[in-house]
């Protein structure tokens, strides 16, 4: 149970935690990639992105080819 004032961690098993996973791979993960294990929408998907950059999480930009590609960045 979290302590009052803590914000919850992903659980384990959670589409969260697997996100995370998968953009701490060195080869990071595309949208469609990431659309296909969570089975979320696209903008679900980018809204997922946008919700672990606001927790403080540095998720980087760059290109596999001519797909764009995540990763996790470093934390500051």
């Amino acid at each position: 149970m979290p302590v009052l004032g803590e914000a919850p961690s992903p659980a384990a098993h959670s589409k969260s935690a697997l996100v995370l996973e998968m953009l701490r791979r060195e080869s990071g993960a595309t949208l469609d990639e990431l659309i296909s294990a969570t089975n979320w929408l696209p903008h679900t998907t980018r809204a997922a992105l946008t919700g672990l950059r606001k927790k403080g999480n540095a998720i980087d930009r760059r290109k596999r080819g001519e797909v764009t590609c995540y990763h996790l960045g470093n934390q500051a």
